[in-house]
């Protein structure tokens, strides 16, 4: 990844703080999870009814866990002392990263949590306020704290505390660390008890790190640790404790003294202070860990460029193998709330450590492969450790943990079942809850030419922004130049990209073969030679001929025009997939656990059987290149019984395609909630659905799946992404009436998705 220039980093700081700022502020927020709207709902909630569970708690506290919030609350505690890459900024300043670390433990493991930053950075006094205000929750995520008060901080509370607590610069990095450094060994043919370390570093995350490699094995003599003033040996004075533990008998005294021969280097540091000189003097097949952020010690293309024996991993995204906390420590409180463990031990961050390596050498599943959008992952030197966007993690390290917890003593509560815990955590979490930030992971992997229409218009404008600043897609602003120009001054945009004006003279050429194009296509079809002069002035028709051309590889048009005007120009000029009689659309509903799919929801009025059949075959092709697994339900308002015509139609095509597919899973007529309930599914043991629900639902008629998606959208509460075209050849897609930035971005993304795939086919 290039480093941003100053002008990048201008726009960054601009949106982080448009981002912050946005209503509501902030990033995390409070919202009632029991009913509310009823006088009696009232007086449960509150008066005189919360009575009732006081009492209960007040006779057993352990009854917390039964009655409130408590075991799945988490408090991220903060005194700003050393935060991020920023140093003692102080506790008001550390919240938008406590807030930050409160959302990523409930995006990834849905934790609720607290953020607390208090303003203290006396030791003593900062360990009574926690000790104090522990009662409220279920576990503690101490946060950049800086060292050594940070040792101090954490073993007293450990020692005091009955619920899990960690402090995460520390354990977090160690654990993830850890597993790489296992697997990475494996790669290299060496064990751990044999290798000898350089560590670099010796802060709270480089001790925590040192520590637990030694609980697996390594060898206290074989350590070598350095920090600013070079190794840490007998000769040194004014150590702290923590220090003094890794002394080392020895004269070396540079960096470059220490890895001359060494096995492993870890660096927990600062970017660029190991050099291709010092790599070369390492042992055969050297482990090397740049872990500081944003620039590792060593670049990684200089290391795998100076020796190709190197087994590398970094703090970064954009190179293989990220050390990544979010591996470890949303997972690990929540196995550890699940049983209400009294604390987190060396037994259950050993067993974090072992399941997120053992992970690694299992078989990718495809959707995180499709979400790095590779051709393939499997086990070596360029994936020894697993993939943030990795849906396994969390049933892999919570159930690990928990059982290491029961299995050490310290289980306040134990699971009977570990097979209805897995299940429990995916319906917890959702299966795909990560499918909009993995599609645009494999959008930037690849992006693609994505010409907007109504360039004009502010939320075209600033989608284009986020497009281009994400590296998600290479935006081409389509309208009049000199109004664009005028509205991105206006609205603070710089963006370079190309702006298309269809007027322009800069478009004479384009036009001329543009209008031949068209002539060609609809010369029997009401189109002659002046109306396509004529035409390839409008956008309407540019746009597809561009695309139809391959002067962009994908198109999103509409925003401002009716849906079905938009859509005549791109029907007449973009062919359709082969085997493809008519063109459908289909809506993506991101709810809380999982994505729904409409369809039809914009084009064909009153479908026939076979253009259900179509419909569903075609939904059912896209909703895989998601990597989810379709199970189609044909929508009606009758349960198997077809006395309508439109039940009978419903009927007759689920009849095709039980005869045509049967490996497909779909069933109906069925009414959607039937079809979204396992319970009413067990009524109708016969159906193909059997008792999971469905996730994707073909509508009898476009009136049905219209209103019904709307309705949703107008409730906003669910995130809508569509209309998605179905079986056109070239990638293009109609924007629903003033659609909002975030469906904007997020349909060109699709747009980009679709055009990698069709390259794919074409190769």
């Amino acid at each position: 990844m290039p480093r941003k220039t100053n002008r990048d980093e201008k726009k960054f700081k601009k949106a982080a703080l448009d981002y912050h700022k946005a209503e509501p502020k902030g990033k995390i927020e409070v919202i009632p999870c029991k009913p509310h709207s009823s006088q009696r709902d009232l007086s449960l909630a509150y008066s005189p009814g919360v009575a009732e569970p006081c009492m209960e708690i007040y006779t057993d506290h352990d009854k917390a866990y039964d009655y409130t919030g408590k075991g799945n609350l988490v408090a991220v505690i903060s005194n700003g002392t050393a935060v991020l890459g920023l140093g003692d900024i102080g506790a008001t300043a550390s919240k938008p990263v406590m807030e930050g670390k409160g959302l990523l433990f409930k995006i990834f493991a849905d934790i609720n949590v607290f953020d607390i930053e208090i303003n203290e950075k006396d030791p003593e006094k900062f360990v009574e306020i926690v000790k104090a205000i522990a009662p409220t929750f279920g576990g503690i995520n101490l946060e950049d704290i800086k060292a050594p008060e940070a040792f101090y901080i954490e073993k007293r509370l450990k020692e005091e505390l009955d619920i899990p607590l960690m402090h995460d610069d520390q354990h977090g990095t160690a654990i993830i660390s850890a597993a790489a450094l296992l697997n990475a060994l494996e790669l290299a043919g060496k064990k751990i008890e044999d290798v000898k370390m350089v560590v670099n570093g010796a802060g709270a995350a480089a001790i925590a790190c040192t520590k637990l490699y030694i609980a697996f094995g390594l060898k206290k003599e074989n350590i070598l640790m350095c920090d600013s003033k070079g190794v840490i040996n007998h000769k040194r004075e004014n150590l702290t404790p923590e220090k003094l533990e890794f002394v080392a008998h020895t004269d070396l005294e540079t960096l470059a003294d220490a890895l001359k021969g060494a096995d492993v280097f870890v660096g927990l540091s600062k970017g660029n202070v190991m050099t291709a000189e010092m790599l070369k003097t390492m042992a055969e097949n050297p482990v090397v860990f740049g872990l500081a952020n944003p620039i590792p010690e060593i670049d990684y293309n200089l290391a795998m460029s100076t020796r190709d024996d190197v087994i590398m991993a970094t703090g970064r995204s954009d190179f293989p193998n990220q050390v990544n906390n979010v591996l470890g420590f949303p997972y690990i409180f929540r196995g550890a709330l699940d049983v209400q463990a009294k604390g987190i031990n060396e037994e259950m961050k050993k067993a974090a450590v072992r399941a997120i390596a053992d992970l690694a050498k299992e078989p990718v599943p495809e959707a995180v492969i499709l979400a790095y959008n590779l051709k393939g992952l499997s086990f070596g030197k360029d994936y020894f450790i697993p993939k943030p966007f990795d849906n396994r993690l969390i049933t892999r390290v919570s159930i690990a943990v928990a059982k290491a917890a029961m299995e050490s003593g310290i289980a306040g509560k134990t699971i009977d079942n570990f097979e209805e815990y897995e299940t429990h955590l995916l319906d917890r979490m959702g299966r795909d809850e990560k499918l909009i930030r993995m599609m645009q992971n494999r959008a930037r992997s690849n992006p693609k030419k994505v010409a907007l229409g109504n360039a004009e218009e502010y939320n075209v404008l600033k989608a284009a922004q986020i497009l281009y600043e994400e590296g998600i897609a290479i935006p081409i602003l389509l309208g009049e130049k000199k109004y664009i120009k005028e509205q991105m001054k206006k609205f603070g945009i710089e963006i370079d990209v190309e702006i298309v004006d269809p007027n322009s003279d800069e478009q004479e050429e384009n036009r001329r073969k543009y209008r031949e194009t068209l002539w060609k296509l609809r010369n029997r079809k009401g189109i002659n030679e002046y109306k396509a002069k004529r035409f390839v002035r409008h956008r309407d028709y540019f746009g597809p001929l561009m695309l139809k051309h391959g002067d962009v590889d994908a198109l999103i048009v509409g925003f401002s025009k009716n849906y079905s005007s938009v859509l005549k120009p791109v029907l007449e000029i973009i062919e359709k997939e082969n085997g493809v009689n008519k063109v459908a659309s289909m809506m993506m509903v991101m709810s809380d656990k999982k994505p729904l799919f409409f369809a039809d929801t914009s084009i064909n009025k009153d479908p026939s059987p076979q253009d259900l059949v179509e419909i569903a075959k075609m939904s059912e092709f896209t909703v895989k290149s998601f990597a989810i697994e379709p199970r189609i339900a044909m929508l009606s308002y009758e349960n198997f019984s077809s006395y309508s015509e439109t039940s009978k139609k419903v009927a007759d095509a689920v009849g095709i395609l039980h005869k045509k597919y049967p490996n497909m899973i779909v069933d109906g007529e069925i009414q959607p909630d039937f079809a979204m309930s396992a319970e009413s599914l067990s009524d109708y043991p016969f159906s193909k659905l059997g008792t999971t629900p469905a996730n994707v639902f073909i509508f009898p008629n476009l009136e049905s799946a219209n209103i019904s998606y709307k309705i949703i959208r107008g409730m906003r509460v669910a995130q809508t992404i569509g209309p998605i075209l179905m079986g056109l050849k070239q990638p293009v897609h109609v924007l629903q009436m003033r659609s909002s930035v975030d469906e904007i971005v997020n349909l060109a993304t699709i747009a980009v998705l679709d055009a990698q795939r069709k390259d794919t086919r074409k190769e």
